[in-house]
């Protein structure tokens, strides 16, 4: 057939720098797994978790010692979603659109706003899979960061640092707020201090404290818990606990993803597992590494940081995407046409395919994807 999708592809790019996009920070920040392979919803995508390896000593020998068997862990990602986004036209309405704007602009506008909601899903999924499995937090509630300098970067660097997430490849992605602040700051906006005009000249962000920072629309708020008053019992905890025991006090609920911080101890810590009503006791589970300061053997009082944007800094090992062509029969179906296509502000691969009917063509954008958070030490939450 003459009419394929090859030959849309300089009208679909044109399109594209037209359509209006928002900003995506985490998809090109992430581990992605793609390829050209199909794959189902509920398939899993197995990757390998190295064990904690203990030193040894030394002993001199006229044999090499036999080394020590290892387990290697492995970890599963879902394909969680499978998704399209579709439109049709019909003679009437091609022939009509070729008397105005042309029916090849208006097709590529269309599937350059399918591209746009497709990627804003996956965007908000890692976005919200980050902020679900952050360590520790820094920074005040309902403030926007960088008011005055860049000193939250640098604490978010010593968070994942003393956490032991590796130095290299992080980002910290954060909301348009924080990145207006960021573009505000002299020091960054001065050429003779900042050495590049990038942020002058072009807004751009520049790499602080090791992290290349990037904006994102995905960027998620958590509304906190009631908790007041909420103390811990007289047990005593080391650092690194995670599992601390509430006394019967205060009021209230203590919730998933709540932050919290317990008095004489500065560190903020996230809630994996929270407590629906702290006056009757219970416990609160906290994320990895646990507790960077030990509690006394009394009570000691807890408190619920409030409300807030959840900038996220990570190391890239931290969040993976796993992307995919959505499954399809080993016989086929009745598409026409189909092809490969990648878009230009996240760098995720696409499938379109058009479908013939009686009179009428149906043009589909679709994925299949899945989204995990597999390190928690190496992911780190910016209060904003």
């Amino acid at each position: 057939m003459a009419n394929t999708l090859t030959g849309l592809i300089p009208d679909l790019f044109a399109a594209v720098d037209v359509v209006s996009r928002e900003t995506v920070g985490f998809i090109p920040s992430v581990t992605r797994n793609a390829s050209a392979e199909r794959a189902a919803v509920n398939e899993y995508v197995t990757y390998p978790v190295a064990p904690s390896l203990a030193s040894a000593n030394i002993s001199p020998a006229m044999t090499v010692p036999e080394p020590t068997d290892r387990t290697i862990g492995y970890g599963q990602i879902a394909i969680t979603k499978a998704k399209c986004v579709e439109f049709g036209f019909v003679g009437e309405e091609q022939k009509g659109l070729n008397n105005g704007p042309g029916y090849l602009t208006v097709q590529g506008d269309l599937i350059a706003q399918a591209l746009r909601t497709l990627t804003n899903e996956i965007e908000v999924d890692l976005a919200t899979a980050a902020y679900a499995a952050a360590s520790r937090a820094y920074g005040t509630a309902a403030t926007t960061p960088f008011g005055t300098n860049t000193g939250e970067a640098a604490q978010m660097r010593k968070i994942l640092t003393d956490n032991g997430a590796p130095p290299s490849e992080r980002s910290l992605i954060i909301d348009t707020a924080a990145g207006a602040s960021l573009r505000t700051l002299t020091q960054l906006t001065k050429v003779n201090e900042a050495g590049t005009a990038m942020t002058l000249r072009d807004g751009e962000l520049l790499n602080l404290s090791g992290f290349s920072i990037k904006e994102s629309a995905g960027i998620q708020t958590h509304t906190k818990g009631t908790a007041a008053s909420a103390t811990t019992n007289n047990a005593g905890y080391a650092v690194g606990a995670t599992t601390i025991t509430l006394a019967s006090a205060g009021t209230g609920t203590i919730l998933a993803n709540d932050l919290i911080t317990f008095a004489g101890d500065t560190n903020i810590y996230q809630v994996v597992t929270g407590d629906a009503d702290v006056s009757g006791g219970g416990t609160v589970v906290l994320a990895a590494p646990g507790l960077r300061k030990a509690l006394a053997a009394s009570t000691v009082a807890i408190t619920v940081v409030g409300s807030a944007t959840r900038n996220i800094a990570f190391s890239k090992d931290a969040l993976h995407l796993v992307a995919r062509a959505p499954a399809l029969p080993q016989e086929g179906d009745n598409a026409m046409d189909s092809m490969m296509i990648t878009d230009p502000r996240s760098g995720l691969t696409y499938e379109v395919r058009m479908y013939g009917g009686y009179r009428k063509i149906r043009y589909e954008v679709g994925l299949a994807w899945g989204v995990k958070a597999v390190k928690t030490n190496h992911i780190a939450t910016l209060l904003g």
